[in-house]
């Protein structure tokens, strides 16, 4: 049996990871959620975004909490761009069609990564990964004390944004009802690139808290987006709350679980979680129903 202080550092440092792993399904849950597409290039675009903040680390001295601001209005505008420019226009308006233009653009990202880097893995340089705080007896990874509070900050904003701001006012217009908002006056393809590149904002960040204690090769982000989608479902798919709950829920599971079957076995629970949510849930903790 494992001690009282080792199962509540376990946790800890889940509910910490998991507030990172929110950020990567935040991105995830609001192009659901407006654009009712699953982006299938969300794990390419992370990806990119963590190769961002190593080349800004490595070639401008710039540190990954430094890079939150740029990197984020930088992938916001590049989200932007690739809705407003590539996946409307060849979409025609068609979701199985966009479905498919973002599969497109995954594959690509993830071989031009292939071509610029190869499939070596990299990391930033030093020693912050091993940082720790000392709270009472137990020892917390500082950068992801770090994450969990950026990531919280990060939420509350955007659903500031979504609540408070006109632009979320607009978000939310379209979501419910296109064709209604547009008569109001709301140009549809503006907020569905605004959305996007939110989005690809929230990717940015997440890269930045991510890579000083994890690494990244060309198809590293795969793997983040198998555990976002699992975080969507389990919190409700197009709800920024549920993102942030599941993202915690299911950072606590992984941690425990690793700690009680081994780290080859820590996400087993994860998509037991996954599958139980779509048999007893489907519509997820925050969901609502069609």
């Amino acid at each position: 049996m494992y001690s009282p202080t080792i199962v509540a550092e376990a946790m800890v440092n889940g509910l910490m990871t998991g507030a990172i792993y929110a950020l990567v399904a935040l991105g995830l849950t609001l192009v659901y959620g407006v654009l009712h597409i699953v982006n299938f290039a969300h794990g390419a675009l992370l990806t990119c975004a963590m190769f961002a903040v190593l080349g800004m680390e490595q070639f401008l001295g710039i540190g990954p909490y430094e890079s939150i601001l740029p990197l984020a209005a930088l992938f916001f505008l590049l989200g932007y761009a690739l809705q407003r420019l590539v996946i409307e226009p060849s979409s025609h308006g068609e979701d199985r069609n966009t479905l498919l233009v973002t599969l497109g653009i995954s594959i690509v990202i993830e071989n031009a990564l292939l071509a610029a880097f190869r499939s070596d893995t990299r990391s930033l340089g030093g020693d912050m990964g091993f940082d720790v705080v000392e709270l009472g007896p137990m020892l917390l990874s500082k950068p992801r004390l770090v994450g969990f509070v950026v990531a919280l900050i990060v939420t509350a904003l955007l659903w500031l944004l979504l609540a408070r701001t006109d632009t979320g006012k607009a978000i939310r217009a379209v979501a419910k009802e296109r064709f209604g908002a547009q008569l109001c006056g709301i140009n549809p393809k503006h907020v569905y690139a605004v959305t996007f590149g939110l989005g690809c904002a929230c990717l940015a960040v997440a890269a930045c808290l991510l890579l000083p204690t994890f690494y990244v090769n060309p198809r590293v982000g795969n793997a983040f987006v198998l555990v976002a989608f699992t975080i969507v479902v389990l919190g409700g798919m197009g709800s920024v709350m549920g993102a942030m709950v599941g993202g915690l829920v299911i950072g606590v599971v992984e941690s425990l679980g690793g700690l009680l079957l081994g780290e080859s076995l820590g996400q087993l629970g994860i998509f037991l979680i996954f599958i139980l949510v779509l048999l007893f849930r489907p519509t997820g903790l925050f969901g609502a129903r069609a």
